[in-house]
This record gives structure tokens, C-alpha cells and sequence, in this order.
């Protein structure tokens, strides 16, 4: 008798073995994810072959490519200062948002002149980068494609899903932050 409780005991530990991990139903391939970055990259050509179009017939003006991917060309140059935002800096500025086919989204008197605090306050992407390029008093007119725009989101207003926009933007002033002074 007194042997039955230890062989229970061993019965118990030899049944008792680790959790086995169960076999998936489903089996993920990532071909979601292959047809989302292919669908994407069909996009940005479509995009760039409508902006390129549009360069190609807007003979007046000289086109900039950026190293972030927009196009801008300038409205009014100033080469008298070169000075450049930097991250911190404040900045005032108009800018308006429109199709690639000139048809207004948002106004410039629309928007008003906003104060921006360079990287430390949300635009969207390419004004974002867009206006570390610019000096004070100058008018620049940049092309984004959906991507530095608005995205595949749009803006839950006016600018649907995936659309190229256009945008003038004017630096009325730039104030300098203490870290960006130099000594």
C-alpha cells in the first residue's frame, strides 16, 4: 500500500510534460505586404510622371528637385541673407493648398499666417522639410506628391486619399532660437 501514493506521484510527473505549442490555421505568406509596397510603388510612379508632365510643360519656370522627393520653384529669391531654419527656430509663413490641376483647397487667407516652430510642431511631411529650405522673404511654389502630402489618410476634410497637392509658401520672418545663435 504504501507503494500505490509514489507511483500515482511518478504517473502524475511522467503525464505532466510542458504545454505543446499548437499548429497555426491559418498560414500568413506576406503576400499582403508585397501587394501594399507594389501598389505603392505604382502609385509614386503615376505621381512623379503627372508632376514630371507638369514640369515638362510649365516652360517659365526653373524646377528644383529636393532630396526628399517634391519639386519647387521660386516665385520670389532672396539671395541677400543665408540663413536657413533650423529645428527650434520659429517661423512665420503663408501657404495655401492646391490640386496639381489648380483648383484651391485651403486659401492662403484661408490658413492665415501661421507661427511654426521648426520640427517641433506637426505639418504635413513635405511643408515639414519643405521649409528648411527657404530664406526669410522668400516665395517658393513646391509640388508634393501623396506621400509628403497627405498620405493615404488625406486630411479627414477636403484632401481625399492619396492626392499630389501643390503649395506656395512665403517666410515672412524667422526667429532664431538661443541653441541656433552663434557665440
Amino acid at each position: 500500500m504504501r507503494n500505490i501514493p509514489v507511483i500515482l506521484l511518478g504517473l502524475l510527473l511522467v503525464q505532466c510534460g510542458g504545454p505543446e505549442a499548437r499548429k497555426p490555421i491559418e498560414v500568413k505568406t506576406g503576400s499582403f505586404i508585397k501587394q501594399s509596397v507594389e501598389r505603392n510603388r505604382e502609385l509614386l510612379a503615376s505621381e512623379e510622371e503627372l508632376i514630371g508632365s507638369i514640369i515638362a510643360t510649365d516652360s517659365t519656370q526653373d524646377y528644383i528637385s529636393t532630396d526628399f522627393g517634391a519639386w519647387y520653384f521660386y516665385q520670389e529669391e532672396k539671395l541677400s541673407s543665408d540663413y536657413l531654419p533650423q529645428e527650434n527656430d520659429l517661423v512665420n509663413m503663408t501657404y495655401d493648398i492646391l490640386s496639381l490641376q489648380n483648383d484651391t483647397i485651403y486659401s492662403k487667407d484661408e490658413i492665415g499666417v501661421l507661427e511654426y516652430l521648426v520640427d517641433r510642431e506637426e505639418l504635413f511631411p513635405g511643408l515639414r522639410m519643405g521649409v528648411k529650405l527657404l530664406r526669410k522673404g522668400e516665395t517658393v511654389t513646391f509640388l508634393f506628391p501623396s506621400h509628403l502630402a497627405f498620405g493615404y489618410h488625406g486630411d479627414n476634410n477636403r484632401i481625399g486619399p492619396n492626392i499630389p497637392v501643390k503649395s506656395t509658401v512665403t517666410i515672412i520672418g524667422i526667429e532664431q532660437s538661443k541653441d541656433s545663435i552663434p557665440n
